[in-house]
């Protein structure tokens, strides 16, 4: 087996199970030696073992040896011992047909592009939305509408290579205070798929919040409303309470202007919590379930969203990304590209 898609993949599997970061790190740090190693230097590391302190531990090094014969052992056992996720969501799940909210190394997330999207491919996706954060939200490494430009140029190449899997362009955009959006809109009407997120001054008065967020989801530009109440139920951030804001006004403007309401796969988010699902799904809103994946296996955790959206009613013709591409673009009024 190729020893850089064995480490690749006992990391998805670590991730995917959630396991700890500093060990999945290792295995992704000896996948991109190999990467991009050049023929004397891969001599070099079998002739040592492939043992490279710090960049190849001994564990990745066992990994890396036993490729030479047949599939890693450990490999084998992280694949036997995965557990379905969300099995109470499973026909959302499986009418699913991509996702829509997804980030890479070119802002906070840990994987570069390509990796994402081969992982969110072989995962049975016919397409997925690269969103990356925008400028403001520096913590995030933030891309500069420079930067999204050349992202914009390699999502293209990735098309050609991936199809007829579908890599759609896309950005997490900032809510800023005022509730205007953090990019150019030039740029936001040329995306695929926009998501807008509130991430900054959470705990802002009711009526503020509300102002922001409505003007952020009557924009022409805006597909999906990220994460709304912002909450943190669990993890190494600590707990977050919501965001306070009227939620029926701004659910029933999501469903007045087009914007879907994304229910959040992340663990530590569950978001929004299942009294927001209901209002939501009372006031005819659509939905987009999504990853927020930074890793690839996160990629396959929209079945935590699945299983908490069917405890709520939500059906698969509630949900955006059960549409096949074209009419997902449609939906989302983007021109339809070849």
């Amino acid at each position: 087996m190729d020893p850089v898609e064995a480490l690749r993949e006992i990391a998805f599997w670590l991730e995917r199970s959630r396991d700890e970061a500093p060990r999945i790190a290792a295995f992704r740090r000896a996948a991109d030696v190999l990467t991009y190693a050049d023929e004397d230097e891969l001599a070099d590391l079998e002739e040592r073992g492939w043992v490279s302190p710090p960049d190849i531990g001994s564990e990745a090094a066992a990994i890396i040896r036993e490729c030479a014969e047949s599939v890693p052992l450990y490999l084998t056992y992280l694949r036997n011992a995965a557990e379905p996720i969300g099995l109470g969501g499973t026909e959302l799940l499986d009418a699913l047909r991509g996702d829509l909210h997804t980030h890479s190394d070119w802002s906070d997330g840990r994987c570069p592009i390509r990796e994402m999207m081969r992982r969110a491919a072989a995962l049975g996706h016919e397409y997925c939305a690269i969103t990356d954060h925008s400028p403001r939200l520096t913590v995030a490494n933030g891309m500069s509408s420079e930067q999204l430009l050349s992202q914009l140029s390699v999502v293209a190449e990735l098309n050609a290579e991936l199809a007829p899997f579908r890599v759609l362009t896309g950005i997490e955009v900032d809510i800023l205070v005022d509730g205007t959006l953090d990019q150019d809109d030039d740029l936001l009407a040329d995306l695929d798929i926009v998501v807008a997120s509130v991430h900054s001054h959470l705990d802002t008065d009711r009526a503020t919040t509300t102002k922001r967020m409505l003007q952020a989801v009557k924009s022409p530009h805006v597909d999906v409303l990220g994460h709304c109440t912002g909450r943190l139920v669990e993890g190494a951030r600590g707990p977050r309470p919501e965001s306070k804001f009227d939620a029926e006004r701004v659910f029933d403007a999501c469903r007045e202007y087009g914007t879907a309401v994304e229910i959040n796969s992340r663990p530590e988010r569950r978001d929004p919590p299942g009294r927001l699902i209901d209002l939501a799904l009372s006031s005819g809103c659509k939905f987009s379930i999504d990853t927020d994946a930074h890793t690839t296996g996160q990629l396959a955790w929209q079945g935590y969203a699945c299983e908490r959206a069917a405890e709520r009613g939500v059906e698969p013709t509630d949900v955006i990304n059960t549409l096949p591409v074209a009419e997902l673009l449609e939906w989302a009024g983007t021109p339809i590209r070849q």
